[in-house]
């Protein structure tokens, strides 16, 4: 079974080798779109060289068309500058892999195209609940333990299959209630 490698964050750094600037010049001269497309990918590179985005967004990104954004994405798919991989039924939300000999975060022995993570781009037009954004309800918080502080249990816990912990297995934590003792440590 293979193991992921761990995650680490590798700041606002992307590496390019030179070759891969002077196919990019060309790239300007046959695709200014697919130029911008490149950059704006770059920019937003994650640790597996990808970027999830709606050609949408892109398009609004580097103010282009649409139209112009799709025939862009066919010459840099078909010059290998990226992989797409289609999300969902429609063509128009993908994943960009872009091609590590071109652009990379991280090692490029950790870069994988058929399993990736990717930082992933949603404009407000995208969303259906767009006139809400900002005015939503707050999610519901789990209780979290800052440094110092301990966990104390409270109240009956929830309804099974939630149930009591094991004669001999329950868990150490720190007593709700003091209880006097003779002084010898018993609690």
């Amino acid at each position: 079974m293979e193991i992921l490698p761990d995650t680490k964050p590798h700041g606002s750094w992307v590496q390019t080798e030179r070759a891969a600037h002077e196919a990019w010049m060309n790239l300007i001269a046959k695709s200014p779109v697919g130029a911008q497309i490149m950059h704006a990918l770059t920019a937003r590179l994650g640790e597996h060289n990808a970027v999830v985005i709606s050609q949408v967004a892109l398009a609004r990104i580097i103010g282009r068309s649409e139209r112009a954004v799709r025939t862009a994405i066919g010459i840099l798919k078909e010059d290998s500058w990226i992989e797409v991989r289609q999300l969902g039924h429609s063509a128009t939300v993908n994943a960009y892999v872009v091609n590590d000999r071109v652009a990379w975060t991280g090692k490029r022995d950790g870069i994988r195209h058929s399993l990736f993570s990717a930082t992933v781009i949603v404009s407000d037009e995208e969303q259906p609940d767009r006139d809400s954004l900002g005015h939503q309800a707050a999610l519901r918080r789990l209780p979290a333990l800052y440094p110092g502080e301990q966990q104390l249990p409270s109240g009956d816990g929830l309804p099974p299959p939630s149930s009591p912990a094991l004669p001999g297995f329950e868990p150490d934590l720190p007593a709700t209630q003091i209880v006097q003792g003779d002084g010898q440590g018993d609690a």
